[in-house]
């Protein structure tokens, strides 16, 4: 049946007589249509005993019979949707895999959406497609029809999901752009510092501020990134790993911005040439947000990136990171030393912290002093001595360290190994009792040995204090929400059978839907090789063996690779080839 709302805008009789005139339309129809009872009885939903019993409940109380069926709990939501849309012949649209279009969005206010529990999905020339609870509502459709001015084309969805769908789509973002905009037309040129150290207190560059960071934490952004182009402002945000553009501001708004940030990050807003770094927390939806601010000056202005920190999303259990279970049996075994030096390596953003904050999270106890040494300080931890490097007060890495060494310590935490004195002091404080976790940039757990030499530890000493390695890499996980089988292409399929020795078996990858953005992805999990040094190993290091020795001592030693760790979750549905190849390299 179709509703004609061409008429938008109509009066409240004229809405009245067209109910009238629905509810007439809708009883004609029905002489010649199956009844929602029929239908159930015949897809199996419920029993002749069950609707007999409903039917007369209905009566009594003057309700639908799908309200008292749900309310008897002899039929689900789901199942009472699907019976109503075979009844009027209305599609039945599954939210999980259909994108809605932000256009769609502009045009319905969420507060209506929200009354309704209406979704606009789709603009189609003139019509808007609203996903509906409801097809039956005429006030709902008016409502919307005279909102968007648009001829309204009414499909069905699960109640649930169209919540779902409203809370997650209405985002703070499409908000962030309109208020955006309207501030950029009371702004003629670029706020001057003074100018913004002036405005501080008023509402509209805060407001959108914050709204802009309760997009990124709502979205599940590590960072947001503020660039200034030639012709507009860039915000980019990085979700499970992956710059995304969000939108493009005005780009007079750029100074004001950029001022406002420095203040909140106690930073120098009169100073612009140099890079600058801060910081400050806020609340988002109940949950308590560290946010670290660095700026610097490109040719066009200057960019600010900001690291979203959440206590709530840090994962404490090594069990939750990924790794593989002999893997993990390797590494817990590393943590049950007394003492000895646990070296990470892998490039920026592969997880290192999380993992060395899990680490130190499962051996903190009461008998235990443990002291990190951090730049900066991302997380605290009660029970837990945290020191920060302050360049400007001299406070370094191996000044910290070698200061320690008075402080009685049981476990150290050192952020990162840069330095050649660095390095030698960790390295004997491992030899001298004490259990020293670390991280260093290399690719692999052999390139950590070779990076220690290289910042001039001999490599005897590496030998005697090393406990062993980990290399580590983050990959996108699969969207369950979307996922569908595909065949892998001819280099897929060689990379995987050159690493398994298998032809590959039924391979997953995301569709792309509302969850996951359209990515196919969401959320992340580790690839982890754990190198414990055997004494054949040692002696290859000693030798000045090459690096491919030493890979495939370790492998034969019962080193499971990064390669193959990702070619395992392949496997097992969780990730897919092209993310494994795109993230490990050796």
């Amino acid at each position: 049946m179709e509703l004609d709302v061409a008429g938008y805008g109509a009066s409240e009789s004229e809405r009245e007589q067209r109910g009238i005139e629905v509810e007439m339309a809708t009883a004609a129809s029905d002489l010649g249509k199956e009844k929602v009872g029929e239908i159930l009885i015949r897809l199996g939903m419920v029993t002749a005993e069950q609707l007999d019993d409903t039917l007369e409940a209905a009566r009594r109380d003057g309700k639908l019979i799908g309200q008292v069926l749900v309310e008897k709990e002899f039929l689900s939501p789901h199942d009472l949707a699907t019976a109503l849309s075979i009844q009027l012949g209305v599609p039945l649209i599954d939210l999980t895999r259909h994108k809605v279009h932000p256009d769609a969005l502009r045009v319905v206010p969420e507060q209506l959406a929200r009354k309704y529990n209406a979704l606009p999905l789709d603009i189609i020339g003139d019509s808007l497609t609203v996903v509906m609870e409801n097809t039956m509502d005429v006030q709902a459709i008016d409502d919307i029809a005279a909102v968007s001015k648009m001829r309204v084309e009414p499909m069905m969805a699960f109640p649930d999901e169209i919540r779902e769908a409203i809370a997650r789509d209405y985002a703070a973002g499409r908000e962030i752009e309109g208020e955006m905009a309207a501030l950029s037309l009371a702004m003629e040129e670029e706020a001057e510092p003074e100018e913004a150290m002036a405005a501080e207190a008023e509402a509209p560059v805060p407001r959108n501020l914050n709204l802009l960071i309760q997009q990124g934490v709502r979205t599940r952004a590590s960072d947001i990134n503020i660039e200034p182009q030639q012709d507009k402002l860039r915000i980019r945000f990085r979700i499970d790993g992956v710059l995304q553009d969000t939108m493009s501001l005005p780009l007079n708004i750029h100074g004001a911005l950029i001022s406002r940030l420095k203040i909140m990050g106690g930073m120098n807003i009169a100073e612009r040439r140099r890079p600058q770094d801060g910081g400050f927390s806020v609340r988002v939806d109940g949950e308590d947000i560290d946010v670290r601010v660095g700026t610097g000056n490109t040719i066009h202005g200057e960019m600010a990136a900001l690291r979203l920190l959440r206590k709530s999303g840090l994962m404490l259990d090594l069990t939750t990171l990924g790794f593989l279970p002999e893997t993990l049996d390797r590494y817990r075994r590393l943590l049950d030393l007394p003492f000895g030096m646990i070296l990470f390596g892998g490039p920026t953003g592969a997880g290192k912290t999380t993992t060395l904050y899990a680490s130190i999270s499962r051996l903190n106890q009461t008998e235990r002093n443990i002291m990190t040494i951090e730049e900066p300080v991302e997380y605290h931890f009660a029970g837990i001595n945290q020191f920060q490097v302050n360049p400007r007060a001299g406070v370094d890495f191996a000044g910290s360290l070698r200061a320690f060494m008075r402080l009685d310590p049981d476990v150290i935490l050192v952020g990162e190994m840069r330095d050649a004195e660095t390095a030698r002091i960790g390295t004997q404080a491992a030899l001298t009792g004490h259990l020293v976790f670390a991280s260093v940039h290399a690719n692999d757990a052999v390139g950590v040995l070779w990076r220690m030499v290289d910042l001039g530890v001999e490599r005897f000493f590496v030998c005697a204090a090393l406990a062993g390695t980990v290399a580590q890499r983050i990959v996108r996980r699969i969207c369950s929400h979307c996922q569908v089988p595909y065949d892998p292409t001819v280099e897929e399929r060689t990379a995987y059978q050159e690493e398994m020795g298998e032809l590959p078996p039924q391979l997953y990858r995301g569709a792309g839907c509302n969850f996951c953005s359209g990515t196919g992805y969401l959320d992340r999990v580790g690839l982890f090789e754990v190198l414990v040094p055997t004494e054949q190993l040692k002696q290859l290091l000693l030798d000045v063996a090459s690096a491919d020795e030493i890979r495939a001592q370790a492998i034969k030693d019962g080193m499971v690779a990064m390669m193959h760790d990702g070619m395992v979750k392949v496997k097992q549905g969780i990730t897919t080839i092209s993310e494994v190849l795109r993230n490990v390299f050796y």
